[in-house]
């Protein structure tokens, strides 16, 4: 910024930043991790109901390693649906608005065994096996995700696993010798 004022390149990044900014939020809710290394646009659901079922889909499917990014796959897949169909953002909202209304106390701010206590109860529901059902889909099929979980991905390209290494899981603990049945 020079003495006078803004120069005519200052002014157009400035104004092209705050116009960037004002069309985001005007565009819709935004749901954003609490460190910033993420932000998803949401269209149908507001950041609230966001967030609640970000926090539901960690509850339903705990992996403590796994960051809230994989889980907010689950909101983003959700909110797109709902976008395109009234009757899944009507589940949705009613859903969140269960889950506040189950304690008196907005659902992410109860605590965790609070949480299960709650979704326990609904298991049976729409909306429980919507979200739940979802999550398999955005968690469990997400290649990113499959790092963590040791999942080298599909193995059709490569022959199949007998020859890739099928039982290399170094995470899951060396069965006992007669746990399986002698070659013949």
């Amino acid at each position: 910024m020079t003495k006078k004022g803004m120069n005519r390149r200052q002014f157009l990044q400035t104004s092209g930043l705050a116009t960037a900014g004002v069309a985001a939020v005007a565009s819709g809710a935004v749901l954003m991790a609490p460190d910033g290394a993420w932000a998803l646009q949401l269209s149908a659901l507001d950041a609230h109901a966001g967030q609640t079922i970000l926090t539901m889909s960690r509850r339903i499917y705990p992996h403590d390693g796994l960051g809230d990014m994989y889980y907010a796959k689950v909101v983003e897949d959700l909110d797109g649906a709902a976008a395109g169909d009234e009757n899944t953002a009507k589940l949705l909202k009613d859903g969140v608005a269960d889950l506040d209304g189950a304690m008196g106390v907005n659902f992410v701010d109860l605590s965790e065994g609070h949480q299960l206590e709650v979704l326990t109860a609904r298991q049976d529901g729409g909306f429980f096996q919507k979200v739940r059902g979802q999550c398999i889909v955005s968690i469990y099929n997400n290649p990113l995700a499959w790092r963590h979980f040791g999942y080298e991905g599909p193995s059709s390209e490569f022959g199949g696993y007998m020859e890739r290494g099928f039982d290399d899981l170094a995470w899951l603990p060396q069965p006992p010798e007669d746990a399986s049945p002698k070659a013949g």
